[in-house]
């Protein structure tokens, strides 16, 4: 790492880099939002660019910006797939049913080829095989590349969002993803423990299902005009996950989020 941060002349400032089998900075996981502050505040307060952090097997790459935000991974599928279909038109890129309508209007838009694959390293690989498909993103911040034998890498993702930013005229990052975050706000990923994730997906698709569209390629998800979510169960605890997304509609995503949350916690 050192190495390469001379070779690209960065300025860089590391923190909790040093192998520590006893976790005593907590488990490394910059999904949860109480394991973020650490690198946000760095950024804050050495006036940084960007910030960066990985989580334990190095696979998932966070980025923060120059506020010390750190920025949904969803929107980084539809930043780096731009960057992508510039220099190859027509490509597929894979995107997972947990958040969508911002990858695929921004791959629709740039000439590409949006394709949906259930979540996770082991679909995600096979449909980017099967479709030959350039690049794959999950909003949980996999990014998986085919010259990269279709795997996911933590070490690509930052190295391609530097790259970018060396060629935007001095924008910053919060800059180039500001209007996309906006046109489509979301709730973040909640999880909630529940007794009978199975219960809780029927008594949701019985609420939800007759009104809207529905899909079952990743747990359930079902679609409005102006709005959408995906609830998914986890596969190792009794944990139900909820995304929701609006057509530029914070207020709405707030309201949906909280509607779903007290029926999937009642």
């Amino acid at each position: 790492m050192r190495r390469l941060v001379r070779r690209l002349s960065l300025d860089l400032v590391l923190v909790n880099v040093g192998p520590d089998g006893t976790f005593s900075h907590g488990v490394p996981n910059p999904l949860l939002p109480e394991n973020r502050e650490a690198t946000a505040r760095v950024v804050r307060e050495t006036g940084a660019d960007v910030g960066v952090a990985w989580d334990g097997d190095f696979d998932r790459c966070f980025l923060f910006d120059e506020t010390g935000q750190c920025i949904d991974g969803y929107y980084l599928v539809g930043f780096l797939a731009e960057a992508f279909l510039a220099e190859h038109p027509g490509a597929g890129i894979i995107y997972d049913p947990r958040l969508t309508w911002n990858t695929i209007e921004t791959v629709q838009e740039h000439g590409g080829r949006p394709i949906i694959s259930k979540s996770g390293h082991a679909f995600i690989k096979a449909k980017m095989r099967e479709a030959q498909a350039l690049y794959g993103g999950e909003m949980s911040s996999h990014h998986y590349f085919r010259d990269f034998y279709c795997c996911d890498s933590g070490m690509l993702p930052w190295l391609l969002v530097m790259s970018l930013l060396s060629r935007a005229d001095g924008r910053t990052l919060s800059e180039l993803l500001a209007a996309r975050m906006a046109r489509y706000p979301i709730s973040g990923e909640i999880n909630s423990r529940v007794q009978d994730a199975d219960a809780v997906l029927a008594r949701v698709e019985a609420k939800y299902g007759p009104t809207g569209e529905i899909s079952h390629i990743d747990g359930l998800s079902v679609e409005y005009p102006d709005w959408r979510f995906n609830l998914r169960k986890s596969n190792t605890e009794p944990v139900i996950r909820l995304n929701v997304e609006t057509r530029g509609d914070r207020a709405l995503c707030q309201e949906k989020t909280e509607e779903l949350l007290a029926l999937i916690r009642a």
